[in-house]
């Protein structure tokens, strides 16, 4: 059964970013209804923190050396993350803007799974090669400014770009973007943003 991995990366279930994903998901359920549907709450997803053994786990898989058995331990957490991820047909990321970039958990997930031997490799002669395959993603971005139409109150969006490379960087290619914004200001003005992103993640669903 093909299958598609939503993470769902904002804390509150009535965020633009969640509210944005139903929508999505209703839609894609509709189209495909023979999908699994695998979804993990980033903040609620059992994640190492990214300190000790898990760390001296990557060294050591650079480096050619054998883990011991913290470093194991901790190097499992990674690979069931990342295998996840490479058993998934489609990917769905919602998510708000916080601070310009992503949410700190969402950022915790990626530098779990982007690891030497799991999602990439290094040749020393040659340099980096991403070892995921590629598969079409979706990314709904929920931001306080208006990033489509360029009213972004000098705002600048560093999401895109960084989860645009990140993902690329593993070997997922085929990303798009969805904006939701503004998520802040005159209530007329967030509620036809909000109208009108729902309407395209409906659209998006039929052929995702």
């Amino acid at each position: 059964m093909p299958k598609l991995l939503h993470l769902s990366c904002s804390p509150r279930p009535d965020s633009f970013s969640s509210e944005g994903a139903r929508a999505f998901l209703d839609g894609f359920r509709l189209a495909h209804p023979d999908w699994d549907l695998d979804v993990m709450d980033i903040w609620h997803e059992r994640m190492p923190e990214f300190a000790g053994p898990i760390v001296e786990a990557k060294y050591a898989r650079m480096k050619g050396q054998p883990f011991n058995d913290p470093q194991r331990s901790s190097f499992a957490e990674a690979e069931r993350m990342a295998i996840r991820l490479s058993l998934a047909d489609r990917v769905l990321i919602s998510t708000p803007m916080w601070n310009f970039g992503i949410p700190y958990k969402l950022k915790q997930w990626l530098d779990i799974i982007v690891q030497p031997g799991l999602t990439f490799r290094f040749d020393p002669s040659q340099g980096y090669f991403p070892l995921l395959n590629d598969r079409p993603t979706l990314v709904i971005l929920a931001s306080g400014s208006d990033f489509i139409t360029g009213m972004n109150r000098g705002r600048i969006d560093m999401a895109t770009p960084y989860l645009r490379e990140i993902l690329r960087f593993i070997g997922i290619n085929d990303v798009r973007f969805a904006l939701i914004g503004p998520t802040t200001g005159p209530q007329q003005a967030i509620e036809a943003a909000r109208e009108s992103a729902h309407r395209r993640l409906v659209a998006l669903a039929a052929n995702f």
